[in-house]
C-alpha cells in the first residue's frame, strides 16, 4: 500500500517589520562600536595623526602639513640620531602652552656630547652631518652639553626659529625618553607634498 505524501511543515512566520528593523539598528550598533574601538586602539598604540603647529621644522614640515607617527617604532628597537620624533611639550616649556606635543629631530642620544660651533653642531668633538638641512643653514652656538641617560636632545631643522633643547624652558633643556610619543614617518598633508620623512 502506497502511502500519500505529508505535507511539508508551514514555514516559518517571517520576522516582522518591526523584529527587522530592530536587528538592523543592533547591528548597526555593534558595527559603528566595533570601528571606534579599532580606531581607538590604533591611535593609541599603533598610528597617530599630527598637525604642525609653527615654522620650527621648515623646510622639511611647514606649517598646517599633517603627519603619521608610528607610536610603535620605539617598542622594537632605539631612537636614533636624525629620527623625526613627537615628545610631549615639557611642563617647563611657557611658550605657547596650548599646545601639548612638539615636533623636533633628534640630535643627541644619551651619553653624548653635544655643542654648535662654528655654524655647526658637533657630536663628541665630531661635527654632524645634517644633510636635512637647506644649504646655508647654520646653527648658533651653544653648550657644550651632556646628554644624561634616559634624556634626549631635541633641535628643529630651522634653527633660527626654533624653541628646542637649546631654549625650551629658559636654557638647556634634555627631553625625556618617556616623553616621546612615536617617530613621525610620512607627511601626508597636503597631498601636494606627500611622503616618507
Amino acid at each position: 500500500m502506497i502511502e500519500a505524501p505529508t505535507a511539508p511543515p508551514p514555514p516559518d512566520a517571517a520576522p516582522s517589520r518591526g523584529n527587522r528593523a530592530l536587528r538592523s539598528a543592533i547591528e548597526w550598533v555593534i558595527i559603528i562600536a566595533a570601528a571606534l574601538l579599532v580606531a581607538f586602539l590604533v591611535k593609541t598604540f599603533l598610528i597617530q595623526a599630527f598637525y604642525i603647529p609653527s615654522a620650527s621644522m621648515e623646510p622639511e614640515l611647514n606649517i598646517s602639513d599633517r603627519i603619521l607617527v608610528n607610536k610603535l617604532s620605539y617598542r622594537l628597537h632605539e631612537i636614533h640620531r636624525g629620527d623625526i620624533v613627537v615628545f610631549e611639550r615639557p611642563d617647563c616649556a611657557v611658550r605657547d602652552p596650548e599646545i601639548k606635543d612638539l615636533v623636533k629631530r633628534v640630535v643627541g642620544l644619551p651619553g653624548d656630547k653635544v655643542e654648535g660651533r662654528d655654524g655647526g653642531v658637533l657630536v663628541n668633538d665630531r661635527r654632524l652631518v645634517e644633510d636635512y638641512l637647506p644649504d646655508g643653514q647654520t646653527t648658533s652656538d651653544f653648550g657644550p652639553v651632556e646628554v644624561p641617560e634616559g634624556r634626549l636632545w631635541m633641535m628643529g631643522d630651522n634653527r633660527g626659529n626654533s624653541s628646542d633643547s637649546r631654549v625650551l624652558c629658559g636654557g638647556p633643556t634634555f627631553i625625556d625618553r618617556d616623553a616621546v610619543v612615536g617617530r613621525a614617518f610620512v607627511r601626508v598633508f597636503p597631498v601636494t607634498r606627500l611622503g616618507l620623512l
